[in-house]
């Protein structure tokens, strides 16, 4: 589970890794975090998302990595 209080410019993470209690806290020296809607209480962010949006970036512009096919022999 992961616990988050956070502002336009500041942010607090505390979750529980397995083994003890960890803590981030992180304030943007300059522009604000953009946070994603919260619905029903939840807002969800993939791994991606969430290490973008901490780096003070647009998490929305993180997209799922498309599988590539590998090409086919010509006949």
């Amino acid at each position: 589970m992961l616990n988050v209080a956070w502002s336009p410019d500041r942010v607090k993470l505390v979750w529980w890794d397995g083994t003890g209690l960890c803590l981030l806290a992180k304030r943007l020296e300059e522009g604000q975090f953009r946070w994603p809607k919260v619905e029903n209480g939840t807002m969800r962010l993939s791994a991606a998302q969430l290490s973008a949006l901490l780096e003070g970036l647009d998490w929305r512009r993180v997209h799922q990595s498309r599988r590539t096919r590998a090409p086919m022999a010509a006949h």
